[in-house]
């Protein structure tokens, strides 16, 4: 199982980015996929979580209304559509697969928000 993140950047204050999650070694349509971030000196954190079929969505309080789950079975992968960002966004975004209850994490991509 591979997890691969990419699109993190330093962005100013009110900017967009769009975060990639690159899966495989799995059947990535019958699984359920996370974004979790984790800032300096914090706990990591779920952001948003999808379902398999991207029929059901799920997000932290804190990026309600701001950012967008999403995925593509046919490409496998999934994404994190962030607008409106704020400083207290800063933080390493990882992506995370629970198959049966042995959970697999990425890299991790570093997203800065900062003027």
């Amino acid at each position: 199982v591979q997890l691969v993140e990419s699109g993190g950047g330093l962005v100013q204050p009110g900017g967009s980015l769009r975060l990639s999650c690159a899966a495989s070694g799995f059947t990535f349509s019958r699984y359920a996929m996370r974004w979790y971030r984790q800032a300096p000196g914090k706990e990591r954190e779920l952001v948003a979580a999808i379902t398999s079929g991207g029929g059901s969505k799920h997000y932290a309080t804190s990026v309600k209304g701001r950012f967008t789950i999403s995925r593509d079975n046919a490409k496998n992968t999934v994404y994190l559509q962030m607008n409106s960002l704020k400083p207290e966004d800063t933080a390493v975004y990882y992506c995370n697969a629970d198959l049966l209850g042995t959970v697999y994490w990425g890299q991790g991509t570093q997203v800065t928000v900062s003027s």
